[in-house]
């Protein structure tokens, strides 16, 4: 009866949504490339008929599940939820928890159990949620990192995701006709996640907003709102736009930049949107009208128009542009007279009116956005290179950060409403993201601190884990006390200081195996004068250093097999007994031979090797980007000061569970077949985790304590990590 229920209100609302859309762009194909607009009668036409097909073959898709799935899956349980909340750190919560800051966190540890998670290898959060939704490392997943390279050109391409467009041909036997472009969307994730496998047996899945999920897969039984790596309008992954009266200030502006007039009180310029079929960028007008008297400004924006103070955001409007719309917020950075800043988010896809396929189904997102209003789409929501570029300061982030969690929570509830049965997961990235941005009030000395604000927003953390402890009560009044739901809080990886840089191209240049062309010293980004025919290894990335190897890349030199490994032992020996001049410290708490960890076929394109620093170091902004600089460490003095690609075990996650597990060590590799189980679908041979709630031969005896032993954690002079 649920299910019927379900389709019905389904076809319902497609009718509907179908019935109030503006014409959506029915593909997109990325920045340059342009939209191809579908007309809204064939639209609304198509709309229809599908949803009139659903209510009318209903019946006999019931009888269909009915056969099929009859003496498939015998669920242990009725429902399992797992909030995800980014980046949450089992040191600062048992800190907190001690403090009397987290009490209702501590309640579900004592009632169930609280454990450090063991994170993916490496420790960043596309690698780590991959292995989260299929339950295998990053070798059988194939994500390393945000990056890779193009072993072809040492371009950077996604690690998760390629959309391209291609020419699209009527093929009529004789001749093939061009006929306009086509999009080829392709998630470059391998293995399955779980859920398709819970689908195929009938179990119904929620899933909101969980890393690599774009594009989004098609599985049965269950909806999906795709999360990170989902672009902006423009086809990035996060551009913001910043309008000032002054001039441009320095050189390097991950966002764009305009100079505006203010005259009479009104300002006029223009959104910049993705290229149209002319390849130029489309253009969207906007004006700001500034009262004086009231201090108040009148935003306007197609046919919408929203009235703010200074450093107030207008909520979401929608940008028109020839064929697609998008949703911004604007903000007044500054208003000082005549000096007036205008802070733009990047161009949001409409949930609404989506350019590209951004849930499974199609029609979901445009369900949730009538249900809950319009909502940002973009992967990485939260404005971190706003904040890192000084656009925007810490006031202005943190308000558009919990606007974001506001929604989300929304989000959470709307599942949490529909879904009375099966596997329901949403995951937050807020604390990820106030975490990285707001790391340096934990350290006075931290190099980010200089010239910044380091009163003001101090207690931005600890509040942070207060404020998820209240958060929990809302959850657990929405759960209820049902003895057939587990319950889960995990996240993908705990955090540390991040205060120094680390080029490690600049360093394999020292050392020889990456060579310039003559006559340069130093390279922009994206290996502009390196030297492929003599160069052995390199970085892109955050993560690892590759080998340039005969075979796979195009100007590789090195033999896959002794000559290889030789050289791998050499580079892993030398970055172990790497110091920093500065202190003495140890860079590498272990550099990793990624075949002596990873046995999947996809570990031949990763890294050679993973490096493993010690807490305070990671990659430098320029090493990211396949720069090679002058010096080799640098001090970090962004706002993003905290981070966790360092050794993994120095970072876990974390884990509460309403129910006693049978492990004191649990991973995040463990979540995938402890569902399965829960849900009695068979677990494939394949998975690399095990069922926290079955315990393992020759596993640890009874579990003697819920919280996490004093000993896990490792405290600094100035920071718990």
């Amino acid at each position: 009866m649920q299910a019927w229920k379900r389709n019905l209100r389904t076809a319902a609302l497609t009718v509907f949504v179908a019935a109030l859309l503006t014409p959506p762009a029915s593909a997109y194909i990325g920045p340059g490339a342009g939209f191809a607009a579908a007309g809204s009668v064939v639209v609304l036409l198509v709309t229809f008929l599908l949803a009139f097909g659903i209510v009318l073959l209903y019946p006999l898709k019931l009888a269909a599940r009915l056969v099929l799935y009859r003496g498939r899956a015998r669920p242990k349980i009725k429902r399992m939820i797992v909030v995800g909340l980014d980046g949450f750190d089992p040191g600062l919560a048992k800190k907190y928890m001690d403090e009397g800051r987290m009490p209702n966190f501590k309640k579900l540890a004592e009632k169930g159990c609280f454990y450090p998670l063991g994170t993916s290898h490496p420790s960043i959060s596309p690698v780590a949620w991959s292995s989260y939704a299929t339950g295998v490392d990053a070798s059988r997943h194939n994500i390393y990192d945000f990056l890779t390279r193009d072993p072809c050109t040492y371009m950077p391409q996604l690690s998760s995701t390629d959309i391209r467009s291609m020419p699209r041909t009527l093929n009529l036997g004789l001749a093939k006709i061009p006929w306009g472009q086509k999009v080829v969307q392709k998630l470059l994730q391998k293995s399955q996640p779980f859920w398709k496998l819970l689908g195929a047996q009938g179990i119904w899945s929620s899933i909101i907003r969980v890393p690599i999920t774009f594009p989004p897969q098609k599985f049965k039984n269950g909806t999906l709102l795709s999360g990170m790596c989902v672009p902006d309008l423009q086809g990035t992954q996060g551009s913001f736009s910043f309008y000032s009266t002054e001039p441009r200030k320095g050189k390097h502006m991950v966002g764009q930049q305009y100079q505006i007039r203010l005259k009479d009180g009104r300002v006029e310029s223009k959104l910049t949107g993705p290229a149209g079929n002319d390849g130029h960028a489309m253009k969207c007008p906007f004006s700001a009208t500034f009262d004086p008297a009231t201090k108040k400004a009148t935003i306007e924006v197609g046919t919408e128009s929203a009235t703010v103070g200074e450093r107030e955001y207008t909520p979401w409007m929608r940008a028109p542009f020839d064929n697609c719309t998008g949703i911004v917020r604007f903000y007044i950075q500054t208003w000082e007279g005549d000096k007036i800043g205008i802070y733009v988010t990047p161009i949001n896809i409409d949930p609404d009116s989506p350019a590209m396929p951004i849930s499974h189904p199609f029609v979901y997102s445009i369900y949730l956005a009538k249900m809950i209003g319009p909502y940002t789409t973009l992967g990485l929501a939260e404005d971190t290179w706003a904040l890192n570029e000084r656009v925007v300061d810490e006031e202005a982030f943190l308000k558009q950060a919990w606007l974001i969690f506001e929604e989300r929570k929304k989000m959470l509830w709307d599942v949490l409403e529909k879904t009375k049965k099966g596997f329901v997961t949403v995951v937050f990235d807020t604390t990820d993201r106030i975490s990285h941005m707001f790391y340096r009030y934990l350290d006075p000395d931290h190099p980010a601190n200089v010239g910044k604000d380091t009163e003001h927003h101090k207690d931005v953390i600890p509040e942070l884990y207060a404020k998820m402890d209240r958060f929990l009560v809302e959850i657990q009044e929405k759960v209820g006390d049902d003895p057939d739901t587990v319950f889960c809080v995990i996240s993908d990886h705990g955090f540390c200081n991040f205060t120094r840089g680390v080029n490690l191209n600049t360093w394999l240049k020292q050392e020889g195996y990456l060579v310039l062309k003559e006559g340069q010293e130093t390279s922009g980004d994206w290996f502009a004068q390196v030297d492929w025919e003599k160069t052995r290894a390199f970085t892109l990335g955050l993560t690892g250093i590759f080998i340039n190897r005969k075979g796979r890349e195009a100007k590789g030199l090195v033999e896959k097999g002794p000559e290889m490994d030789a050289l791998c032992a050499e580079i892993k020996e030398k970055l172990e007994k790497l110091v920093d001049p500065k202190n003495g410290d140890r860079v590498m708490k272990e550099a990793f031979l990624t075949r002596a960890l990873h046995s999947g076929p996809y570990a031949d394109m990763a890294p050679e090797i993973l490096v493993g620093y010690n807490k305070g170091f990671r990659h430098s902004w320029d090493c990211a980007t396949g720069s090679v600089s002058a010096e080799i460490f640098t001090d970090n003095t962004k706002s993003w000061s905290g981070d966790h690609c360092v050794d993994p075990r120095l970072v876990p996650g974390v884990f509460w569970c309403n129910r006693q597990i049978a492990t004191e060590a649990p991973n995040i590799l463990d979540i995938a077949p402890t569902a399965l189980n829960l849900f009695g679908v068979q677990v494939p041979g394949y998975l690399q985790g095990k069922n926290l709630f079955e315990r393992s031969a020759g596993g640890p005896a009874e579990v003697s304590g819920n919280l996490v032993p004093e000993e896990e954690f490792v405290t600094s002079e100035k920071v718990v990590s």
